[in-house]
């Protein structure tokens, strides 16, 4: 295979596109010191600060997405931006020369790809989602290759086209797979949280998720007590929400309940769980099946096309989880995760169908496949 020495990624605007970006750079780089890596990412967007913040030299695109409204007057500059990103993308490409490009979604994403298609360079989509974004199924086509998150990508890409590698995770991200001795109880006191009940493990993302945070309330409120509700919580809320919550705290008081804007340690409170409640980003779910535990999936309905319903289908329907509708979430959580923590077998059952979900490999997957191309 090909010994890749200057490649150039492509997308962001979301953590889902950033992260497996970065881990594709660090695995070329594990392989090839002296590999010459950058990234092109959208003016403005979360990708110019977190890519160098890693160690990576970006250049910004002036490019966003169209806004759905179509009579929004910032419409009217989009034709400017995407003629202004495409000769910028031919220009940084006519520079850089790479190897080949990778486009992992995200406004940038695009005018890179599309340029690079048309200089005849070696291309590769990285999709992470169950469901495509529009880039990546504008470009489906003309890429060489793309290498699928998620399996049954078949109604979208090429089969010619497509390796189901995976979603690519960073090697921090990795050691989840791999809990050491003694994990559980340091989990446990690094939280505050008792050895006598199991622990449930609630998390709507960095920014929180109002649904996820009122259903927690509900459990709260009808079983203050943890032992009558038979269980603790360990409870990320989202900065956004924490001043609220911890309010809302002081005024029901409770007992087995922490609750945490942010969540420092994933490690811990992973090892601390005995079931997780999550949404269902596909970055999301990558590292849930890495954890290897049951969960309740609560895909968000405020994203694009509703890839979080797809992404957590990608898991229930292999058992490994179980959805519950954001609408119905308040009333339905704690019945869940009542009745799963009273059957030891199906929870067993679900964690064994996660691990054998899980790609801890996928980052070396789609390297590989990136040799191939360039061979």
């Amino acid at each position: 295979m090909g010994k890749l020495s200057n490649v150039i990624v492509s997308g962001g605007g979301t953590g889902g596109h950033i992260h497996p970006a970065l881990a594709i750079a660090d695995e070329i780089v594990r392989r090839n010191p002296d590999a010459k890596v950058r990234f092109v990412g959208a003016l403005g967007r979360m990708e110019m600060d977190k890519v160098p913040a890693a160690g990576y030299d970006i250049d910004g695109l002036w490019i966003t997405g169209i806004e759905r409204k179509l009579t929004s007057t910032r419409n009217l500059v989009f034709p400017f931006m995407l003629l202004s990103s495409l000769w910028k993308a031919r220009r940084l490409l006519k520079r850089h020369q790479p190897q080949a490009v990778v486009g992992v979604g995200g406004f940038a994403s695009g005018p890179l790809l599309h340029q690079a298609v048309r200089m005849n360079m070696p291309t590769l989509i990285q999709e992470q989602n169950s469901f495509p974004g529009v880039t990546n199924r504008l470009l489906a086509n003309r890429v060489r290759l793309v290498c699928a998150g998620m399996p049954g990508m078949e109604r979208w890409f090429p089969s010619t086209q497509l390796v189901v590698t995976g979603n690519p995770l960073r090697q921090h991200v990795v050691q989840l797979a791999k809990p050491h001795d003694g994990q559980h109880e340091e989990a446990l006191r690094h939280f505050g949280l008792k050895i006598d009940l199991p622990v449930v493990f609630v998390m709507g993302g960095s920014l929180g998720a109002v649904s996820m945070n009122d259903a927690v309330k509900a459990i709260l409120a009808a079983q203050p007590c943890a032992a009558q509700r038979g269980y603790q919580l360990l409870w990320q809320c989202g900065g956004r929400h924490e001043s609220d919550a911890q309010a809302w705290l002081k005024t029901n008081p409770c007992d087995g309940v922490v609750c945490l804007g942010f969540v420092d340690r994933m490690d811990l409170a992973y090892g601390a769980a005995r079931l997780i409640a999550s949404r269902a980003g596909a970055m999301s779910v990558a590292e849930l099946a890495l954890v290897g535990k049951p969960a309740l999936l609560v895909p968000s309905p405020n994203v694009a096309e509703d890839h979080q319903t797809h992404n957590a289908l990608s898991l229930t329907e292999l058992g490994g989880a179980e959805l519950l509708p954001d609408h119905l979430v308040r009333e339905t959580l704690g019945i869940a995760v009542t009745r799963l923590l009273q059957d030891p077998e199906a929870c067993a059952s679900m964690a064994q169908a996660m691990q054998n979900a899980a790609k801890p490999k996928a980052a070396a997957a789609v390297v590989d496949e990136l040799e191939r191309l360039i061979d």
